[in-house]
């Protein structure tokens, strides 16, 4: 093996995901180029290597990297260079040569031993010169880490993840438990943690692998919605996962059942397992939704009937009799649960009982699972409401504890009445959650579109509530007159019953455009969202059209759509105005979504440019807009709901996805003026009833369907729903029976 030391000159191909490089290196007799996975590597370092010289026949030769490591550069044009090489934040080229030019050769020490002389530099205040000596730090902690990481196998970026998770513990709880990496860091499952401790030498029956995937085959099931699984069924995907005798794993289930790890349950005579955070919040659920139903109430000394007479004639409507039946209901219980499609008068109904309430002086709160549609709930009632874990405060508690609800049951709500809106997208555990902060005596109304996507966590519990019979539910069922000159919400509710909508009527607001190929089908999109919708009627091609697709892949699917819609809304300008993350390329003015719950991310909320507010939590589904691209500081600023920045550092990024195409999964809770939906084949699993009135329904003035009506008739025809596991409603109608 021959060893070579030298500085990066040029990166020509680096790929993030698994750290593969093509570089140049400048030695001291020559200037060569190395292949090899080099994770993190930057132009400036000094890198001592160990490989062997290979022949490339159209690139010449190279030499092939198999084990590296840094080296400190010694030079003063190394050293500035591996400064502003992008590696520390908040360092780059006109800050390195400030560093330099002050400190010299010392530039490193003073970096790692004594920071406070940075305020020494032009430039650098106290804040910039702190930033600036944890980002040193944390890069010379993180290259430690790295070079451990990268004997088995952890590509860069699940590096830097694991770092961020484990700081300088890091090495010291892989060798101890390497499965820890598929429960807590996001990205990395079962399957890449079991080949890292394989590469560890740890043994195929090993309790802590076997453990490690039962609850991961657990944790899998509650991606489809399960809140348990048939112990039969559990056993056997973990057996294929394994790769182990059943015994084992039955004996290993045992024993996770017995340290309260898991519960088992029997339902209908089945043996049913639960990952405990899903038993408990189910368990929990049940007894405060029978305690909210069936608990006493403060009396209100009013006339119902008259206070509805008074609604009407306040407001010059007309009541349809299921809106009078839940304002009665509203005032008579605990729980109540309102459900209906689009036109039937829920915002009209919740508006009418919150004034009855605010009347009598009764307080109110507001919430909804999603920021957006907190906003949408806030417009269609004139009054606040907020996302549910703002409504509950959660916040950061310390570093033992980490995120938390403040309000529980030990520090309840205080409200006489609490509107939920956009329940079917409320999970078991933020249900949980929000009930625990309630208590009994407080009215409690659910709304909600039963007819809708059940929630992308684990539980149905809209759904389980309205099965049980045990709380009171009314069902809007007429589209009032207004709402019946839409043709959305005439062929929302005809495709619910499986009816065929109408399509093209002229004047109004849903058309079909024939197209039979997933090339014509994206072209057509592209030329609507560029061109037509635009001049149709001055919609803006980013802000008020969106594109919503039933999957991911393939040639109408999102990811394609997002790369091809970027290119024609958004081109590229210069280098300055975008940055490469993974496979996407993020650009200033770019629409773009956030694709997991983070509640430590700060935000700043600005009126006019100035700040006015801030707090934290940026929420799964939340839309925004990238403003700012800073390759001196590795950030990337983005705007949320016109009002609220949010600054990610680059290695943030992968919590971001492009959105001029989203899945019809993850716009739930949204509204857009205009809705586009390619209608094209795919798997029978994601061509669905539900799936089709959930897109149609996000439409407030315009749904343009494009593709072909074959595919069309087959989702109508689809009304799979599939099967969830999910012990609510037996748990609720057991504790009634008691």
């Amino acid at each position: 093996m021959v060893t070579i030391e030298g500085t990066v000159e040029e990166i020509i191909f680096q790929n993030e995901t698994n750290g593969y490089v093509v570089a140049i290196v400048e030695t001291k007799d020559d200037v060569v180029t190395i292949v090899g996975n080099i994770p993190m590597i930057n132009i400036g370092e000094t890198l001592n290597l160990q490989g062997d010289w290979d022949y490339h026949p159209n690139y010449g030769q190279q030499f092939k990297v198999e084990v590296y490591s840094m080296v400190v550069p010694a030079t003063l044009n190394g050293i500035e260079k591996y400064l502003a090489s992008g590696l520390i934040s908040g360092i780059g080229p006109k800050t390195a040569k400030s560093i330099v030019k002050k400190f010299g050769k010392e530039s490193l020490d003073i970096l790692q031993y004594n920071p406070e002389k940075l305020m020494e530099v032009d430039g650098i205040g106290k804040k910039k010169g702190k930033k600036i000596a944890e980002a040193f730090q944390e890069q010379r902690e993180l290259q430690d880490v790295m070079m451990f990481l990268q004997q088995y196998g952890i590509s860069a970026n699940y590096g830097v993840k694991i770092y961020k998770k484990y700081g300088s513990e890091t090495v010291a709880k892989i060798k101890e438990n390497p499965y820890r990496l598929s429960q807590d860091i996001f990205g990395i499952g079962f399957k890449m943690a079991d080949k890292i401790a394989k590469n560890m030498g740890i043994d195929n029956n090993s309790e802590y692998r076997v453990s490690a995937g039962i609850k991961f085959a657990l944790m899998e099931s509650s991606t489809s919605g399960h809140t348990y699984i048939p112990k039969e069924e559990l056993i056997r995907k973990s057996a294929g996962l394994l790769e182990v005798n059943m015994d084992i794993i039955e004996n290993s289930i045992t024993a996770l059942a017995l340290n309260q790890e898991i519960q088992l349950e029997n339902f209908d005579g089945k043996t049913c397992v639960y990952y405990m955070p899903y038993y408990y919040a189910e368990t929990s659920v049940s007894k405060a939704v029978v305690a909210l139903s069936q608990g006493e109430l403060k009396k209100l000394e009013i006339n119902v009937e008259r206070e509805i007479d008074d609604i009407e004639k306040e407001n010059q409507i007309r009541f349809a009799k299921k809106q009078k039946d839940a304002i009665r209901e509203a005032v008579d219980n605990g729980l109540l649960v309102v459900t209906g499609g689009p036109g039937t008068g829920k915002t009209t109904t919740i508006n009418s009982i919150i004034k009855l309430f605010e009347k009598n002086n009764l307080t109110i709160q507001l919430a909804a699972p999603t920021g957006r549609a907190a906003k949408r709930m806030s417009e269609a009632t004139g009054r606040e409401a907020k996302t549910i874990h703002r409504l509950l405060e959660y916040n950061f508690v310390d570093d033992q504890v980490g995120m938390a609800f403040s309000r529980d049951d030990g520090t309840p709500l205080e409200t006489d009445v609490l509107i939920v809106d956009e329940v079917s997208m409320v999970d078991i555990l933020l249900m949980n959650n929000l009930l625990k902060a309630i208590v009994p005596g407080t009215r409690v109304i659910l709304v909600g579109d039963i007819d809708q996507l059940p929630s992308v966590g684990p539980g149905n519990v809209l759904r389980d509530i309205i099965d049980s019979k045990i709380v009171k539910v009314v069902t809007l069922d007429e589209i009032f007159r207004q709402a019946k000159e839409s043709m959305i919400v005439v062929n929302a509710h005809k495709i619910n019953k499986g009816e065929a909508p109408s399509l093209n009527v002229k004047g109004k607001d849903f058309f079909f455009m024939r197209r039979n190929t997933g090339k014509s089908v994206t072209d057509t999109i592209l030329e609507l969202c560029s061109e037509r919708l635009p001049k149709f009627n001055g919609y803006d091609p980013v802000k008020d059209i969106q594109v919503l697709s039933p999957m991911k892949k393939g040639d109408t699917g999102v990811n394609m759509l997002n790369e091809k819609m970027q290119d024609r809304l958004n081109p590229k300008v210069s280098n300055e105005y975008e940055k490469k993350s993974g496979d996407t390329i993020f650009r200033v003015g770019d629409k773009v979504m956030q694709i997991k719950n983070n509640y430590q991310m700060e935000w700043k909320l600005l009126e006019n440019g100035v700040v006015v507010d801030d707090g934290e939590g940026v929420f799964n589904g939340d839309f925004g807009y990238v403003t700012e691209i800073d390759d001196e500081e590795d950030e990337l600023k983005v705007l949320f709901d016109e009002t609220k920045e949010v600054t990610y550092s680059y290695n943030q990024l992968d919590e971001l996805r492009l959105a001029y195409a989203t899945t019809i999964h993850k716009s739930q809770g949204s509204e857009f003026p205009v809705v586009v939906i390619p209608i094209c084949w795919g798997p029978p699993m994601l061509l669905t009833r539900n799936l089709l009135y959930t897109a149609i329904t996000r439409a407030k003035d315009l749904v343009v369907l494009v593709g072909n009506e074959k595919y069309l008739h087959m989702m109508i025809n689809n009304n799979r729903i599939n099967k969830r596991y999910s012990g609510l409603k037996n748990r609720l109608l057991r504790i009634l029976s008691i």
